[in-house]
């Protein structure tokens, strides 16, 4: 039983009489009347609460199976009078999983002339992996307007929580009309190695993809269309180190770094593609082997979620190692990770060295906007200007590193973590439209 402002008042209101007519009555009088008026008070308070049924309400959590890290999810609570309705106030908490930055609770409602309710609170996970709740509390208010009656509903209910499903899902949605022609990109037709179709020659194309043969058959210039060269290999190697278990805008970088390849990898299969996923340390410790079709996604989707990075030092070397024994043929090999400068970028050059001139290897660095902010925000304390000064050095040691990579041939990525995803997925498409593959 939780009393309400209301009753607390009347029982101020009671003490406040009772102190008044001392002058008028006797004190013992005053007692008296001051202990009846509040007992008759409680009395009707108890009444108040006999009256609240818990069976007249049925509450019950709908709960996705699958949440995505780092995006409010929706939770969704079903409210239903179990009564011909009437005017009932209610205030339901839910007992969340303590992990996870909860908004909207603890939530109100008042039910009147409709039977049914559908409320909504949202959670914001950081950490990947299964997440149980128990149970749902009730308040319910007294017709009168003293009480609250509070009970438990056992709902005991398990949700795991995944990368980033939402991104992934938009992701799909554009490479779908990207590939419908909904949404095309601008560029000039004929770029590509395989055959696509012919058409009509117009102004501004390429002389040399003109089909002299096919223009002689049909009287008028026809070209070939070219596209981009499908059922290529499209190898991802994520660093799980001592780097990637740093903490950027509230996710662990390696959480950015996997949202990363399965954009990467979501891309790859929607254009046919062979692609394959690794995780490393110190060893390999993670490969699922490249394979093509949407229903690869759900594999991957399941073999990394698990996975959490370590506190060792990555080889890069031993992680490339077992590619290059295993794939024979050309592919586009993506290693993403992070560095600090061109000494400690040492091995990561080595391993990405060892991929030239058969394979065609791509860098990708996960940089922490907080690294920007500070290099780019004037100060006038000593502090700031200490994190300044030490940003700008780190940011230079960055480049230096990345400008060796780049004579060496390595394609280089660098980015702020929380949006490189897309940025790589444009990059990986702009390599097969220019063949490079």
């Amino acid at each position: 039983m939780i009393f309400t402002l209301r009753f607390y008042l009347i029982l101020i209101l009671w003490g406040t009489i009772a102190w008044v007519s001392v002058p008028f009555l006797s004190l013992g009088t005053a007692l008296w009347g001051l202990i009846i008026l509040d007992g008759l008070w409680i009395l009707l308070a108890a009444i108040d609460y006999g009256r609240v049924h818990p069976q007249q309400i049925e509450v019950k959590r709908q709960l996705d199976p699958r949440l995505s890290i780092g995006r409010e999810n929706a939770i969704h609570l079903q409210v239903k009078a179990l009564v011909p309705p009437r005017s009932i106030s209610l205030q339901i908490q839910d007992f969340h999983p303590p992990d996870l930055r909860v908004t909207g609770l603890p939530l109100s409602l008042s039910l009147g002339s409709t039977e049914q309710y559908s409320l909504t609170y949202t959670v914001h996970p950081h950490y990947r992996g299964a997440f149980t709740w128990p149970q749902l509390q009730v308040q319910q208010l007294g017709a009168w307007g003293l009480v609250w009656r509070r009970w438990c509903v056992p709902q005991s209910q398990t949700t795991k929580v995944y990368p980033d499903l939402v991104g992934l899902r938009e992701l799909s949605i554009r490479l779908a009309l990207e590939s419908s022609g909904s949404l095309r990109y601008r560029r000039p037709w004929g770029i590509g190695t395989e055959f696509a179709e012919l058409r009509e020659y117009d102004r501004g194309d390429d002389p040399r993809l003109i089909d002299w043969k096919a223009t002689a058959r049909r009287g008028k210039p026809l070209i070939r269309v070219l596209e981009p060269e499908q059922e290529q290999t499209l190898l991802i190697l994520l660093d799980g180190g001592r780097l990637m278990t740093a903490q950027v805008q509230g996710l662990q970088r390696f959480d950015w770094g996997l949202n990363t390849a399965l954009s990467l990898a979501l891309a790859g299969l929607n254009r046919g593609d062979r692609v394959g996923v690794g995780v490393f340390d110190r060893t390999l410790q993670t490969w699922v082997p490249p394979q093509r079709g949407q229903h690869h996604l759900s594999r991957l989707l399941e073999t990394l979620t698990p996975l959490q990075p370590t506190l060792q030092e990555p080889d890069y070397l031993g992680a490339v190692s077992p590619i290059v024994q295993r794939q024979t043929r050309r592919a586009l090999v993506v290693i993403i990770t992070d560095l600090l400068d061109s000494i400690a970028s040492s091995d990561l050059l080595s391993a990405l060295l060892h991929l030239t001139p058969r394979y065609l290897p791509f860098c990708v660095t996960l940089r922490d906007p907080a690294l920007d902010r500070f290099a780019t925000t004037p100060t006038l304390d000593i502090e700031g200007a200490y994190q300044r000064s030490v940003a700008l050095d780190l940011l230079a040691q960055r480049e230096l590193a990345f400008a060796k990579l780049r004579q060496q041939g390595v394609l280089v990525l660098d980015g702020p973590a929380p949006g490189i995803s897309t940025a790589l997925v444009n990059a990986y498409l702009q390599l097969k439209r220019k063949g490079r593959l």
